[in-house]
């Protein structure tokens, strides 16, 4: 009988990609974004191994909302404190602080704990179309 392939993290081969989110829903880009920085695209998936390649995110602020959701989805955030409760609308939350929109919609469909916060490390997110990330020769996406 044969044994099942276990990826060891040593045998861990990544790749760079680049992904152009404008116009591009957020929950649907998110989803290939998690996937990809899981390492399930490739045949060699182990569940308990980071073994996803590295992602670049690019135009951020052009991220696409379906609908009421730019004024009806709201973001909080708690200080610790009494009182210190924030909440921002997901239009604020686009004019202002994109790239955390799409670190927080990643984040939350990565596994908890050491490896969900090692996956999101490779996550790479920026406003507009430049990166600084052209040395490690990323492959564009194209996502549907």
């Amino acid at each position: 009988m044969k044994n099942t392939y276990m990826q060891k993290k040593e045998e861990v081969t990544r790749q760079w990609y680049v992904i152009d989110v404008a116009d591009k829903n957020l929950g649907r880009v998110a989803t290939k974004i998690a996937h990809i920085l899981r390492g399930k695209h490739k045949p060699t998936y182990t569940p308990h191994i980071d073994g996803g390649d590295y992602v670049i995110v690019i135009n951020a602020s052009k991220v696409n909302l379906t609908g009421n959701k730019l004024d009806d989805k709201i973001y909080y955030n708690h200080s610790g404190y009494p009182g210190g409760l924030r909440k921002r609308t997901a239009r604020v939350m686009r004019e202002n602080y994109s790239v955390e929109m799409i670190e927080r919609a990643v984040k939350g469909m990565l596994p908890k704990g050491i490896l969900g916060r090692q996956m999101l490390k490779k996550l790479f997110v920026y406003e507009g179309a430049e990166h600084p990330h052209m040395a490690q020769q990323p492959v564009e996406l194209k996502l549907d």
